[in-house]
């Protein structure tokens, strides 16, 4: 599969998708009483824009040397990767309906023994920004012309190994990855700046060596742009600063942070499949 290419109906396509595994993943959660639905609906417009408007992929060669990759640090939020994946053709959509049960290969955290798509398995923040260097510098070194993505989370960006990666990939010059910030400000429990502020977060990648964009993280025409720019000479790394709303689609549950976790009841599961449509 090459690289797709941006077209009129691109934005529909990925509103299309980007609903459905919202839908998707509201099941699961609800069904299996487990999850982190705030943090699947913030990055899932993300990750419908990289699956069906950037990535170059082929599904029935998860492996396929030339493939982009794409690393899930935030690797928690399940119910945003296992319904893009699927959507995607990984794996037959009712996989989705054995998450987190008895033999499942659909676990807590992705497994890349288990899940074709997966790159590496994610779950302790902070680990996955760092393996995305590695296989970014590995394109580099060789010459490979792949492009490497890694979404983190925001509290993700408190975890001391994120910044030995931004530093070196400046230092680097590692123009090949691209770093994708979920930015809803919030994190189990608490706002990200009463935690541990984390602003002026631009500035802080910009002194590492990079080039920064702020971007809305639910505009579908920003994240195209900017996720599917070509490198071209910028002869630096690309942070992607993606601002969204934890909970993103249903009402009760945006820009709170016990959504972080939290699971719908039958009363609150209705109302938000109503709200999903």
């Amino acid at each position: 599969m090459t690289r797709a290419l941006k077209t009129d109906n691109s934005d529909a396509l990925i509103r299309d998708k980007a609903l459905w595994m919202r839908q998707q993943a509201m099941k699961m959660v609800y069904a299996k009483q487990l999850g982190h639905l705030g943090g699947d609906f913030s990055a899932i417009d993300v990750l419908a824009t990289l699956y069906f408007g950037v990535l170059r992929y082929d599904p029935a060669r998860p492996d396929w040397s030339e493939r982009d990759r794409f690393v899930m640090s935030k690797g928690h939020a399940t119910g945003a990767l296992y319904t893009a994946l699927a959507a995607a053709g990984y794996y037959p959509q009712d996989w989705l309906d054995t998450y987190m049960g008895h033999h499942s290969k659909l676990n807590g955290h992705p497994n890349r023994q288990y899940l074709p798509g997966v790159e590496t398995n994610t779950g302790p923040l902070g680990h996955g920004f760092p393996v995305a260097l590695g296989i970014a510098i590995s394109g580099q070194i060789t010459g490979a012309d792949y492009r490497t993505y890694v979404l983190t989370g925001d509290g993700e960006q408190q975890e001391g190994s994120n910044w030995e990666a931004a530093m070196t990939a400046g230092n680097r010059k590692v123009k090949n990855l691209t770093l994708i910030i979920d930015r809803n400000r919030l994190q189990q429990g608490a706002r990200t700046e009463d935690t541990n502020g984390l602003d002026p977060l631009d500035d802080k990648y910009r002194a590492f060596g990079w080039h920064v964009v702020e971007i809305d993280g639910h505009d579908y025409g920003q994240l195209l742009d900017t996720l599917s720019a070509p490198v071209g000479n910028r002869e630096k790394p690309l942070c992607v600063i993606a601002n969204t709303v934890k909970g993103k689609g249903v009402s009760f549950m945006e820009d709170q942070a016990k959504w972080h976790h939290g699971v719908p009841n039958a009363e609150q599961f209705a109302q938000a499949m109503k709200e999903l449509v």
